[in-house]
């Protein structure tokens, strides 16, 4: 079993391993350049009541090894927001089940894959802020003090925070999907692939004369084609 502990409890847990896995996720929010700091007393109250926390989780998987995953607490602005502003297509399961049968048929290969920190290639569209509290705040400061330092403050229990404001896509943000969709709808017609017009999670393309096609939910992609190619076609092998 995964045992998922918060980022309080993982001090006891799993100590070193923890940090290591911490410093990992949030150095993904520094490289991608997700996050702009900003001064507590630059903001509007409104601006701060309206932050979200950011979470932390850790999980320990089954070879022993330690994941953290971050996230945002977006409850807070289902208040804010409805849900037809930031709810994001998905696939449907008939589309799904057809397009298998059409694999099946026309004896198609077959690639699944995902898009590693996939939310964080998508810019965010509105003003959301983020409080980043005691440990991840320290050690986003320890990734580059010149950018964060001055902009930590202390709660009074003495407690780090840190203010961010989002540039990029954050799971957990309610319009995050949402935004990765428009992302990856518009990418693929710019690589001259066509939407479905029944599904907005299927797009096709004519390669030398075979069809290829993408269906997608979230993040997780399937790509299907009757032939393969690496340098030229190669020869097909039992799926």
């Amino acid at each position: 079993m995964m045992t998922q502990l918060n980022i309080k409890d993982r001090l006891k847990a799993f100590g070193n391993k923890g940090d290591k896995a911490i410093l990992k996720e949030i150095k993904q929010l520094h490289t991608q350049q997700a996050l702009m700091p900003r001064s507590r007393n630059d903001m509007a109250y409104k601006e701060r009541k309206k932050a979200l926390r950011y979470l932390m989780f850790l999980n320990e998987k089954q070879d022993g090894t330690i994941k953290a995953r971050g996230c945002a607490d977006g409850r807070p602005h289902r208040i804010y927001t409805s849900k037809e502003d930031t709810s994001s297509p998905t696939i449907s399961i008939e589309a799904m089940m057809l397009l298998c049968a059409i694999d099946a048929k026309e004896n198609r290969y077959v690639v699944v894959s995902d898009i590693p920190g996939a939310f964080l290639h998508a810019d965010m569209e509105d003003n959301v802020h983020m409080l980043l509290e005691g440990t991840v705040a320290e050690m986003i400061v320890k990734l580059d003090p010149l950018i964060y330092r001055k902009h930590i403050w202390y709660n009074k229990h003495s407690k780090p925070m840190l203010y961010v404001q989002l540039k990029k896509a954050l799971y957990r943000t309610l319009q995050a999907a949402l935004l990765f969709w428009k992302l990856l709808s518009e990418t693929l017609q710019e690589w001259v692939f066509v939407p479905n017009p029944y599904d907005k999670c299927v797009s096709n393309k004519n390669i030398e004369g075979k069809q290829s096609m993408i269906i997608w939910h979230v993040d997780d992609l399937k790509i299907t084609c009757k032939q393969r190619r690496s340098g030229k076609y190669t020869k097909k092998t039992k799926q």
